[in-house]
Formats: C-alpha cells, sequence, structure tokens
C-alpha cells in the first residue's frame, strides 16, 4: 500500500515481502516480548500521519511497526542504511535514508509521503538514546512538513532501555533481564498539527511517557515482594552495611529483615507503624520488616519539634513506635527529649526484643532465607497487599507550617524507583551511600529502598553532617553514588579533613531537597573534581521529579547527547513531564515564561492523610493526567530543562511588584563575599507598601546603613533592600538542612512583637 507509486508488480511483490516480515516480525517479538498499545484510537485509518517519538534501542522500528495497523515508511540515518547487508531489505521497505545534518531530497521524500496519503516515522533525537533519556529533538521534521498535508501523531516507547538491544550499561541489562517476556509499550498521543514545534512536541512526548508508565507500573510487584527477589537473587554478596554492624550479605539481610517482621506482627499495634531508627542496617531492615507484615511505615522526624512529632502521630493514630535504646541515647545526649517526642504512645526496643530470639531460632531463620525458593518465602512471610495500598506515610519538612501527612502507596514507590535507577545506568560495581534521614523521602526512596529492591549494595551512615566520617565511608566501601543536600556538600568540599582522594570512587553526585548553590558546585569541582547534578522534586512526588544526568558522547555520529545543564534540575524522569501554568487560569505558557509547576507522573502522591480537601486542592486533572500544583515558579527551556525561580509563598508584593525573597538572601551574601552568610529574608505587612522584607542574620554582625549602601551601589533595586534586620543566635533549620521558614516566621514574629 505504501509504494503504490511503483510498478504494480513490485507493489505486490513488496507488498507480500512486508506482510510476511510483519507476520514473521510479530512472532519473533512475541516469544520475548509482550507488547501493550496505547491510544490506536487517535491514529487516522487514511491521510498522511508522520510519527514522531523517543529512540532507546534498535529494534524501535519493529516495535513501531507491530503497535501500527497501518504500514510505515522509516527515515533512517544513511550511515546505516548504505550497508550492503540492510540496504537491499531496508530499501524494499522504502526506507528513506537521510544524512546526520539532513538533506533535502530526503526531506522532500518524506512531504511526498505525507502528501500520498502514508504514514511516515521519523526520530527526531537522530540516534539512539544513551542515557535512557529524551535527548534534543531535532527540527528537521520542520522542514520535511512545509507545504505537506497531514497530521503529527507522537510516539512513545517504553520498556526497551535495559534491554540488549539499548545503550543501558550491561548490569543495568542483567538486573532487567528475566525468564518471562519483557513488557513493552507503545503509546500513541493525540492529533498535533504539522506546525507543532519541536519543544512543544517534545512536552507531549514526555507527557505520552507518563500514560506508559502508569501502564507499566501497575504490572510491578510490591516492595517486599521486590525486596524478597532480589535479596535471593543476590544470595551471599554483600546487600547492606552501616558503620557501626560492618556488611550484611543478601542472605543475612533477609534474615534480619524476616526476624524485624516477626517483631512488628507480634507486638506492633494498628495499621501504620512509627519507626524512630536512625539511617543505619536496622532501620533499613525495620522498614522492609514492617512492609513485610503488610503495616505501614511511618519514619519520624526527631529533628523535628515536640509538638510537630505529636501531631504526626495523632493524624496517623500510630499506637506502637518501635526504635533503638542505643539511637534514645545519643538523641539525649543531642539535646533531644525521646519521652517528650513519643508521649502517649508504645514505644518498644529492638535491642530489648531481640534478647528474646534464641541462636537457634536465628540459625533456623538464615536457613529458611538461603535454602527456600522465593515462592514459598512470599507464600510464609510477605503479606498479600494490593499495589496502590499505602507503603510510608511521609510527613513534610514543615517548612512553611503545619507537617502534612503524605501517603505514597507502593506503585508510588516502586516507580519512582525504577525511573531513578533508569536515570542513573547503574553499573556492575556501583555502591550507594546512605545518608539521608529516612524520615526524608529522598532518604526513604532514594537511598534506602532503592538499593535494596534493585540490588545495589547501600553502606549507611546516620550523621550527612559528619564530613569525616562520610568520607572514610566512601573511601572503605568505594562508594559510586552519593545523594544529598546543598548544605551537606558544603561540608564535605569546606572539611579539610576530607582528602580529596576519599571520594575517588564516585562516579556520581546528586544534589536535592535545596536549591544547589552555586559555590557549592564550584568548590566541589574544584577540590574533589566531581560534577554535581542537580534534581528536584517534593514529598509529594515520592520525591524525584527530574533529575541532571551526565552528557554521553555517541561516536557513532560523533555527536554529544545532552543530560545536563548547570543551574536548572534537569528534564523530568522517563514517566514524569512538567507543566508551566498561569497559577490562576493553569493554562499552559509558552517556552521560556515564567509560571506554576505542575508535575504529573506516576509517582505523584495517593493524597493528604486525612485531608481530601488541602488534597483537591493540589491534584488537578488535565487532559486525562493527574498533576501535582508543586507550589514553585519556574519555567522549561526549549530542550525541556527545569529552571526553578522560587517558592511562590516566597515573594514578598512590594509596591505592587513581586521580588523573590530568596534574591534578596543571594544579593546580600553577594554584596558582603560571603555564600556562606546565614540570613533569612521574610515578609511581614506594611500598611503603605502591602509588604516590607525583614532580615533575620545569624552572627553576621550587618549594619543596615551599611549594608544598604553596598546594595544600592552594586545596582540593585532599591525595593529589595531589607527594611529591618533581626540579629539572632541561629537561623531555625529543618533535619535536611534547609530554613525552617515557619519557625523562622514565628521567632521573627515574637522579636518584632518584643521590640
Amino acid at each position: 500500500m505504501f509504494l503504490h507509486q511503483r510498478g504494480g508488480a513490485r507493489f505486490s511483490l513488496e507488498g507480500l515481502l512486508h506482510a510476511l516480515v510483519h507476520l514473521f516480525g510479530r512472532f519473533a517479538l512475541s516469544r520475548r516480548y509482550r507488547v501493550r498499545v496505547l491510544g490506536t484510537h487517535h491514529l487516522p485509518k487514511t491521510g498522511g500521519v508522520l510519527l514522531l517519538g523517543n529512540h532507546i534501542s534498535w529494534i524501535d522500528w519493529a516495535v513501531l511497526q507491530m503497535a501500527c495497523p497501518r504500514p510505515i515508511r522509516f527515515v533512517m540515518e544513511r550511515a546505516l542504511f548504505e550497508r550492503w547487508y540492510l540496504r537491499w531489505f531496508l530499501n524494499s521497505f522504502g526506507v528513506i535514508p537521510i544524512s546526520g545534518a539532513g538533506s533535502r531530497s530526503a526531506l522532500d521524500e518524506v512531504r511526498k509521503c505525507l502528501n500520498a496519503g502514508q504514514v511516515v516515522a521519523m526520530f527526531p533525537e537522530g540516534a539512539i538514546s544513551r542515557t535512557g533519556h529524551l535527548g534534543e529533538f531535532r527540527r528537521g521534521y520542520e522542514q520535511a512538513v512545509t507545504d505537506a498535508q497531514g497530521i503529527i501523531i507522537p510516539f512513545y516507547l517504553r520498556g526497551l532501555w535495559g534491554s540488549s538491544f539499548s545503550r543501558a550499561s550491561a548490569h543495568l541489562q542483567s538486573l532487567r533481564r528475566s525468564v518471562l517476556r519483557r513488557d513493552l509499550v507503545v503509546a500513541f498521543g493525540g492529533t498535533l498539527p504539522l506546525s507543532t514545534p519541536a519543544e512543544a512536541l517534545k512536552r507531549r512526548v514526555f507527557e505520552l511517557s507518563i500514560q506508559s508508565w502508569d501502564d507499566y507500573t501497575r504490572t510491578l510487584e510490591t516492595i517486599p515482594e521486590a525486596f524478597l527477589a532480589t535479596a535471593k537473587r543476590m544470595k551471599g554478596d554483600m546487600m547492606l552495611a552501616d558503620t557501626v554492624s560492618g556488611p550484611l550479605s543478601a542472605w543475612r539481610a533477609l534474615t534480619g529483615a524476616l526476624i524485624l517482621r516477626g517483631f512488628i506482627r507480634r507486638h506492633g499495634k494498628g495499621q501504620n507503624i512509627g519507626l524512630l531508627l536512625p539511617t543505619s542496617n536496622g532501620g533499613t531492615l525495620a522498614n522492609l520488616g514492617a512492609l513485610l507484615c503488610g503495616r505501614t511505615v511511618v519514619n519520624l522526624n526527631y529533628t523535628a519539634s515536640v509538638e510537630a512529632v505529636q501531631a504526626a502521630l495523632r493524624k496517623a493514630d500510630i499506637e506502637t513506635v518501635f526504635t533503638s535504646s542505643r539511637f534514645l541515647e545519643r538523641l539525649v545526649q543531642r539535646g533531644v527529649d525521646p519521652q517528650a517526642l513519643t508521649a502517649g504512645v508504645e514505644v518498644l526496643e529492638l535491642e530489648k526484643l531481640a534478647k528474646g530470639v534464641t541462636p537457634l531460632r536465628r540459625l533456623l531463620t538464615l536457613l529458611q532465607a538461603v535454602l527456600l525458593p522465593r515462592w514459598m518465602l512470599r507464600v510464609l512471610y510477605c503479606a498479600r497487599v494490593s499495589l496502590e495500598s499505602p507503603a510510608a506515610i511521609m510527613f513534610s519538612s514543615g517548612s512553611e507550617g503545619e507537617p502534612k501527612g503524605i501517603v505514597l502507596s507502593h506503585r508510588n514507590i516502586m516507580g519512582n524507583i525504577k525511573q531513578i535507577v533508569d536515570m542513573l545506568n547503574v553499573e556492575q560495581h556501583d555502591v550507594v551511600l546512605a545518608s539521608l534521614p529516612q524520615f526524608h523521602a529522598f532518604g526513604l526512596t532514594g537511598s534506602t529502598l532503592m538499593p535494596m529492591v534493585e540490588g545495589i549494595p547501600a553502606v549507611c551512615h546516620p550523621d550527612p553532617t559528619d564530613a569525616v566520617a562520610i568520607g572514610k565511608v566512601v573511601a572503605e566501601y568505594q562508594v559510586t553514588v552519593l545523594m544529598g543536600t546543598s548544605t551537606f556538600l558544603r561540608l564535605y568540599a569546606r572539611s579539610p579533613r576530607v582528602h580529596p582522594l576519599m571520594f575517588a570512587s564516585l562516579r556520581i553526585v546528586v544534589s536535592g531537597a535545596e536549591k544547589l548553590a552555586p559555590d557549592v558546585r564550584e568548590s566541589f569541582k574544584l577540590k574533589f573534581n566531581k560534577d554535581i547534578y542537580e534534581g528536584y522534586g517534593a514529598t509529594e512526588t515520592t520525591p524525584v521529579a527530574s533529575v541532571n544526568i551526565p552528557d554521553q558522547l555517541d561516536p557513532t555520529w560523533w555527536t554529544v547527547q545532552l543530560g545536563n545543564k548547570p543551574g536548572t534540575v534537569g528534564m523530568p524522569l522517563p514517566g514524569s513531564s512538567f507543566r508551566i501554568v498561569d497559577p490562576e487560569t493553569l493554562e499552559e505558557l509558552p517556552t521560556g515564561e515564567d509560571g506554576l509547576i505542575l508535575i504529573g507522573g506516576t509517582q505523584v502522591m495517593l493524597g493528604y492523610l486525612k485531608d481530601p480537601e488541602r488534597t483537591a486542592q493540589v491534584i488537578v486533572e488535565r487532559d486525562g493526567l493527574r498533576w501535582y500544583r508543586s507550589g514553585d515558579k519556574g519555567h522549561l527551556d526549549e530542550d525541556g530543562f527545569l529552571t526553578i525561580v522560587d517558592r511562590y509563598s516566597r515573594f514578598a508584593k512590594l509596591s505592587g511588584e513581586m521580588v523573590s525573597l530568596s534574591v534578596v538572601e543571594a544579593q546580600i551574601r553577594a554584596v558582603r563575599g560571603n555564600p556562606e552568610l546565614d540570613v533569612c529574608a521574610l515578609s511581614v505587612p506594611e500598611p503603605r507598601k502591602g509588604e516590607q522584607i525583614i532580615l533575620l542574620a545569624a552572627g553576621a554582625g550587618l549594619d543596615l546603613h551599611t549594608l544598604r549602601k553596598e546594595l544600592l551601589e552594586s545596582g540593585v533595586s532599591p525595593l529589595t533592600i531589607p527594611h529591618e534586620i533581626l540579629e539572632v543566635e541561629a537561623i531555625p533549620k529543618l533535619g535536611s538542612g534547609k530554613t525552617d521558614f515557619g519557625a523562622a516566621r514565628a521567632l521573627a514574629d515574637r522579636l518584632l512583637a518584643e521590640a
């Protein structure tokens, strides 16, 4: 059908060949892959159609043709087309060869095919992805559609990254290998006009990835089921370690989780189980033990106020908290009253419970972990729960008010784990440092559950601010993946006792939870010769929504596949998307324009605990997708990289103009020549201007008159100069190192009232 302009006999021969190859290809693919197709109703039965989407493997063309009911003419790189052993085959299917820089004859051929009512497929990236992400969308198709008739149908292929046909690492391929058929998803999107520019097309492809991943994540196992499978696969290899207990093999980690499961099942009351534990072997295994018996974990924030922890206990209906006597002693040494934190609930210490486990019982549990097959362990020890059931309740940082209970399902967490691992493109010898607190979503999902589910050894250390200990752990265990916040990474770069060789093994360093300060990026690079890749997310998105990743050189075509743009927080993860909208109307804004950031993806939370009204305020439906209203202001560039401007709550309205309080802080640090100056800008009501800016400063010795003069001389707007400076002993901080804006505002209100 698609070569009708040629001779009749040739048409019949090629039509027969196409049908035979189509039939054989479908049979061959079905032996190894289970293909699900979404959105076929978008494909018209007649007329010119230009298919545009991602390019993830060598067999994308075959999968796409199997999914499309109409014959497709593919546009292919000429260097591949010219290979003698492929040319006859590709030519028989009417493949259109094109050079890397584009060619007029190829583009003319695409235009003719569209005008003839045929289906043409192009991969705008121009090369197979070496990152698992969407690369730059080239604009050659925009030239091809000039004076053409037809429509664009975007598509997204999910499931081939990590296959032997992809550019994924060998280790990721081994993780994704299965004795069963691999699940592939082909999603076709709605009709777009041929005039659609590349940046708009790329956003639609990102949104199609949400549908693909949503379909895929419904087939995943629950967290404990996946952990059981991974532990049985890793056997005697190291799975977990910490700086107190040392390393544990996968068999011993599974044994520990099963024993803790027994404690929690017998002694834990209610569905939601409180955990007051550090980032350690015990903390990790307690989380897994609770999940194995079908409970929902609530890791309590021991750095929060007593009022905040008590509110969390009440809101989550927690009756039992599991903790460690050693950790309680450490909290007391830090000036924290653990009895006040857990007042009103039963507190059980794991060391005391462990005394009731005999050596024989431990041995029998270990033998079960080693000898019993996975399916029997699942039947005996893994509660049957739904993928959509709550796995964890994370209480928000409370940086801007009362902490909220964010309910995350097994599917939320498992989906985000798969997204993260795809972007890390894990290597054979990767080791993850788990130092972020497990009451933080970044710590629970990224550095605790992700390694346990995917089989990447994890090394725990409970204090991310202990720079020297972190350096020693990284060097001793040859850690390759470090996740941290800008605050913590600054400590490592500043510490004279952290030698650059301590961090020599690091392959990738990811910063999240707060904005990465430029001076931290520069000092870390200067000292350790390691780039920091900034990411972005929220507790409500499990938490990772986007991340920068290393650029990759494609030696086939000698082009660079862009993964990192310093100053941005990267592109959305596969299965996620951003929309920049007007905060009032939620209408999508043009590329480059600042607006409210909506985050869509399989990792968007179930909702806020016992708060349907607040859930309805932040979860919106658009075009059949669920979006989270982040409260952040930012913009997307033409390649889909996101730049964060500030939170909407951190703007002051002065004389009718919106002023970013983060910009105010940055200006002050710049004129004082001290990027570590501990200041916090806040807005307070002012009858004449609407609001005015006050500044909390810790030990800075700032004089308002001098500071005003320096700021004006530097050329800043007078509107951004603080009206008053309040000297304080310390700016309130959260456990993640971020400023506690709620506590800072309360402190400022008290000082102003006393003045």
